[in-house]
């Protein structure tokens, strides 16, 4: 997995590549955990490029969702078809706050 952050529009936004799996969860949460101690920001999970999410990948995903939760930090997730359906397969959609692109993302955390 790759993944990496920019700045849009007053949010942060994660973009990730590659598998998101056992393999790369432990990579995945220590990158989130380094960027969500050094900054308030509301939050865009990019997985538009992600190949594969697991059972693992959906766990950090929902850690990190009760982070910002507990935080009082905005999020959002957008994803691939793929993505998306395996996150609708397990019902998380809605608690994980699934938009259907960046740009209707970004324009919901920023309103």
């Amino acid at each position: 997995m790759r993944g990496g952050f920019e700045r849009k529009k007053g949010c942060l936004v994660f973009y990730f590549a590659g598998q998101l799996d056992a393999y790369s969860e432990k990579q995945f949460t220590g990158f989130l955990d380094d960027v969500f101690s050094s900054n308030k920001l509301p939050i865009v999970f990019d997985l538009t490029k992600i190949d594969f999410l697991d059972s693992s990948g959906l766990g950090a995903m929902v850690r990190s969702a009760k982070k910002c939760k507990s935080s009082k930090r905005s999020f959002v997730v957008v994803g691939n078809a793929r993505v998306i359906q395996t996150i609708k397969l397990v019902r998380l959609e809605e608690f994980l706050q699934v938009k259907p692109d960046l740009s209707t993302a970004l324009s919901q955390l920023a309103a």
